[in-house]
């Protein structure tokens, strides 16, 4: 939430796309609900289980007069990017999504773990498991690497600009 407010400034009513079937979802909910109370923002939260839902959300956010939408992490949103950013450009509504690969598709922000961080530290795992290591017996780890990707096309495209001061912080941008 506060890489979105530093994003876009004037940002106060945001649609959270979430797929109520994914059980990590209520948890980030009540996070964003806590972020949003700390920066005056308004969340209205949206189901989407499939791709035509994801349409009827986008149709919600137009009646609603949402500023911003925050797609959580999710496998349908991550395959549905593209359609998801088209549909927030049409709309000409900022978007910040879990999965850092969304910015390539379209999306304005993408925030969350770095994918070639996980994919480096299952091959430890894989290389310990063998050579003779039992799963059981290695320990869980969280991810450390996360990844902050801005798409400036899509900035442009939409009518915004993203503060210097954040762009120079991203990991990547898509000019």
């Amino acid at each position: 939430m506060e890489f979105f407010r530093e994003a876009v400034p004037k940002v106060s009513r945001v649609a959270i796309l979430q797929n109520p079937n994914n059980q990590n979802h209520a948890r980030v909910l009540r996070e964003a609900e806590g972020s949003a109370r700390a920066l005056r923002m308004h969340l209205l939260i949206l189901n989407a289980r499939s791709a035509s839902d994801i349409d009827t959300a986008f149709v919600a956010m137009a009646t609603k007069r949402v500023d911003g939408v925050l797609i959580l992490r999710d496998a349908l949103f991550a395959t549905q990017a593209a359609r998801i950013a088209a549909l927030a450009v049409k709309g000409k509504l900022p978007t910040m999504h879990g999965f850092p690969a969304a910015a390539e598709a379209g999306v304005l922000l993408a925030y969350g773990t770095s994918t070639r961080d996980s994919f480096r530290r299952a091959a430890t795992y894989v290389d310990k498991i063998f050579k003779g290591a039992k799963p059981a017996d290695l320990p869980v780890e969280q991810p450390t690497k996360f990844d902050l990707v801005i798409n400036l096309k899509t900035a442009k495209t939409i009518g915004l600009t993203i503060p210097q001061t954040m762009v120079l912080q991203a990991d990547k941008v898509i000019e």
